[in-house]
């Protein structure tokens, strides 16, 4: 490839996209079409003329408390229903879980009998802006239309059950304050900021035309953006941590290795040096906060972990001695369903696709590994550039099922990716118990028809399987009445 021309095949699926071809193309458009400021106002016109399409149920204010009653419940941690308790709402909380029947004073009752209510379900690996960009129109549209998918997104997202999300990079600051003020539907975002990269990393979008750059080249689109950020040299690491730890950055994301759709970087390549990955790293520590690390390899692995990373993100090609780092270091894995199956696309070469397979062998490795060196995990599914792909996010989680009891799946997606957000400690933008059923929790909870802990397939299942859903205590969408 020269001359800074795009291949005319792209593949989606197994591998971290976020450096496909695509991104690279979808980054240009957004930033040549407008900026920030112009953004913004295309998107209050656009809602104030229902350019959502279909529109989301209305979110069910709740001045008073809420009783789900006669359910039996999984607290996200026990491996047993708790039966004879109902659940009671107030303020966003869970207040109390008090004997089934008490009576609560001026409380709406809802009855659940013969459901089970659960916490609501984390993705510990999501691109809120990236996810359900198609191909034909990230090559056209303007950017107001791209950030209004990631909105429409967004309340979809809930919709299926997903109530808090960690995102993993992009720009999704603005659509975050939105959903928090209560402007648009959608789950918790837990943002990264900009991806930082080292140059011709796995976060450098740049042709091949604007290489060599200079002191004075202006920012790449996809940096004016804010999707990617390219730091070399300690002082410009330090400089890119901080700036996303202004704009409100939970966490910080950096690559440390090649991905499976690069341009440039290959993927058993390491990035950044010792000392610009602990820059990084003491910059988030001092901000008490952590530092999240897209790498594949072992040899990338242990570079992270020796420099104070806490959450390795994929990992799928980890071999024994990095597991037992990671466990050894106290550090996060966080895996994702690299499944070279029907919710994977095609690959476009034949590169790509040996890739592909590597990266579905090492993901079924990995969920061995991680149980025999109890590594602290957490589970996402980096659905990216797919639009049609979001419907299956639960589904791809149920697929872990495959591999391990069903206990242990409804716990990665509740509690423990509710534990790595709680990383984030100061930076926190949610503070309080997520994913578990427990007093003063967050009342993001899920009412389902069945119990998951004998048929995991009902997290896949959100419109058919979830009767009610609800966060911080608001209803969002309920077939019980």
């Amino acid at each position: 490839m020269t001359n800074g021309q795009q291949p005319s095949n792209w593949h989606l699926g197994a591998g971290c996209l976020c450096h496909s071809p695509q991104m690279r193309r979808i980054t240009c458009t957004v930033e040549e079409a407008l900026s920030r400021r112009t953004v913004l106002k295309g998107l209050a016109g656009a809602f104030a003329v229902g350019a959502l399409g279909r529109a989301l149920p209305a979110a069910a204010e709740a001045p008073k408390p809420i009783v789900l009653a006669n359910a039996r419940i999984f607290d996200g941690v026990a491996a047993d229903l708790i039966d004879g308790r109902d659940i009671v709402v107030e303020a966003g909380r869970i207040k109390a879980l008090v004997p089934r029947g008490q009576a609560v004073e001026n409380a709406q009752v809802i009855d659940c009998t013969g459901k089970v209510v659960m916490p609501g379900l984390i993705d510990a690996h999501w691109h809120t802006f990236m996810a359900a960009v198609p191909q034909a129109l990230a090559m056209t549209a303007d950017a107001p239309y791209i950030h209004l998918l990631a909105t429409q997104e967004a309340g979809r997202t809930l919709l299926r059950g997903f109530t808090s999300v960690r995102d993993a990079g992009g720009p999704a600051f603005a659509l975050k304050k939105a959903i928090d003020e209560d402007r648009f539907p959608g789950p918790r975002i837990y943002p990264s900021g900009a991806m930082i990269s080292q140059t011709a990393g796995h976060g450098d979008f740049r042709f091949r035309n604007q290489i060599p750059s200079t002191p004075m080249s202006p920012l790449s689109p996809a940096e004016k953006e804010g999707v990617t950020i390219i730091a070399d040299g300690i002082p410009e690491v330090l400089k890119r941590t901080r700036e996303q730890l202004l704009l409100g950055a939970s966490q910080i994301k950096v690559m440390v290795g090649g991905g499976v759709s690069s341009m440039y970087d290959p993927l058993d390549s390491i990035q950044f040096t010792a000392p610009e990955i602990k820059a990084a790293v003491d910059a988030a520590n001092d901000w008490g906060t952590y530092v999240c690390a897209h790498v594949y390899t072992s040899a990338g692995i242990e570079r992270a972990l020796a420099c104070g990373v806490r959450s390795i993100e994929h990992g799928q090609l980890a071999d024994e001695e990095a597991v037992k780092r990671m466990a050894d270091a106290g550090a996060w894995w966080s895996l994702q369903p690299f499944l070279a199956d029907e919710d994977s696309n095609p690959k476009a070469t034949p590169l790509q696709q040996a890739q592909q397979r590597e990266i579905s062998e090492g993901t079924i490795r990995s969920f061995e590994l991680f149980r025999r060196f109890n590594v602290k995990t957490a589970i996402g599914t980096d659905i990216l550039f797919n639009p049609a792909g979001t419907r299956s996010q639960g589904r791809q989680i149920a697929k872990l099922g495959r591999w391990m009891p069903n206990i242990d799946v409804l716990r990665l997606v509740t509690s423990q990716n509710g534990e790595l957000l709680a990383l984030s400690g100061e930076r926190n933008p949610y503070p309080g118990k997520l994913g578990v059923v427990a007093e003063d929790a967050h009342a993001d909870l899920l009412v389902v028809d069945g119990n998951p802990l004998e048929d995991i397939s009902i997290i896949g299942d959100p419109d058919n399987r979830m009767n009610l859903i609800m966060k911080a205590g608001t209803i969002f969408k309920n077939t019980l009445v």
